[in-house]
């Protein structure tokens, strides 16, 4: 046996205990010896093994079960504040796997890494795992590194220039850059599947939200970030955005059916108030702040269970859409 294999044992001996010893599953030192043969086309007598394991355990800190303490033979029990449960890979597993914002390639290799962080028996019940969803996943392969791209500008304080897409229809339905902003970047936000980049565009004030799956080239600029917003400026802004339509707040009352109660704090978080209406058990009061434009998205998705009472002007603007939704209709 040549140095490296020598100084490679330790190495071999815990992935074998990782991927193959659980409390279910003790192994013996001839059966680690016979895994490491079979895998690393490396021999280790029994002796060494039980020293190496022993290294392991008492110099670095493994927590490795030994036949003296549970009478049958070896396992490794997981790092708690290293390592995953398998239930929470089953998370990140079933996250990519029905993510719009990531393409099915990315999603797969993702997947692949997750799987080889736990044992074979873990992986043995996802065999005959399936991805149940519509096809709706984003063509963009560009999201992940459009996160790790933008965590770095805001980390470094930097601005970025991008081009930023949207569908169009000409003789076909085809996707166009739409425009190629430079912007200040402040936040990475989740909604509803998909990931919006929170910036100011240059030479304006106001927060504006990107989608990342139809933000491609990012460009880090040398240019520093000059706008300072604090932590609380940033929450408010994401807490206003409705639909991911960001605005100044508004108080904005409305009569809902009750069937919406719990899409209620879905949209809208639990910063609501919901009243009772006397001798009404089917309908309920809102007040919420947050953006007249999203709230208008939102009632309009919902128009036969949505009554907007205040502010007047919205009132007026869903008068509006009623009406001509009405007269489309009555044609």
């Amino acid at each position: 046996m040549d140095l490296y294999e020598k100084n490679g044992n330790i190495l071999y001996i815990l992935n074998v205990l990782k991927k193959y010893s659980d409390f279910d599953h003790k192994l013996s030192a001839v059966e680690i010896q016979r895994k490491v043969a079979e895998i690393y086309n490396v021999e280790i007598d029994p002796r060494t093994i039980r020293r190496n394991i022993n290294l392991l355990k008492y110099k670095l800190n493994y927590d490795i079960s030994t036949r003296d303490e549970n009478g049958k033979g070896y396992y490794i029990n997981r790092d708690p504040a290293t390592e995953f449960e398998p239930g929470e890979i089953r998370a990140i597993i079933d996250n990519f796997s029905y993510a719009n914002y990531i393409v099915p390639s990315v999603a797969k290799e993702i997947i692949k890494k997750c799987k080889n962080m736990q044992t074979v028996y873990e992986n043995a019940k996802l065999k005959d795992y399936q991805i149940y969803s519509v096809n709706n996943k984003t063509e963009n392969a560009e999201v992940i590194k459009n996160i790790e791209d933008i965590s770095d500008s805001i980390y470094y304080n930097n601005k970025i220039k991008f081009e930023y897409w949207k569908y169009v229809i000409t003789n076909k339905l085809e996707k166009t850059i739409v425009s190629t902003p430079i912007v200040s970047p402040y936040a990475i936000v989740y909604n509803k599947q998909e990931f919006y980049l929170i910036a100011i565009k240059e030479g304006q004030q106001k927060f504006y939200n990107y989608r990342l799956d139809r933000i491609r080239n990012i460009q880090i600029l040398d240019e520093k970030i000059k706008i300072k917003k604090s932590k609380s400026d940033i929450k408010e802004f994401a807490e206003s955005s409705t639909e991911m339509f960001g605005g100044e707040k508004e108080e904005i009352e409305a009569i809902c059916h009750i069937w919406l109660l719990d899409t209620i704090f879905e949209t809208f978080g639990r910063n609501v108030t919901i009243k009772k209406i006397p001798k009404d058990d089917d309908h309920f009061k809102l007040i919420v702040d947050t953006n007249s434009m999203g709230f208008r998205m939102w009632a309009m998705r919902n128009v036969d269970l949505v009554e907007v009472k205040k502010p007047l002007h919205l009132r007026e603007e869903m008068k509006k859409i009623v009406k001509n939704a009405f007269e489309k209709y009555n044609t």
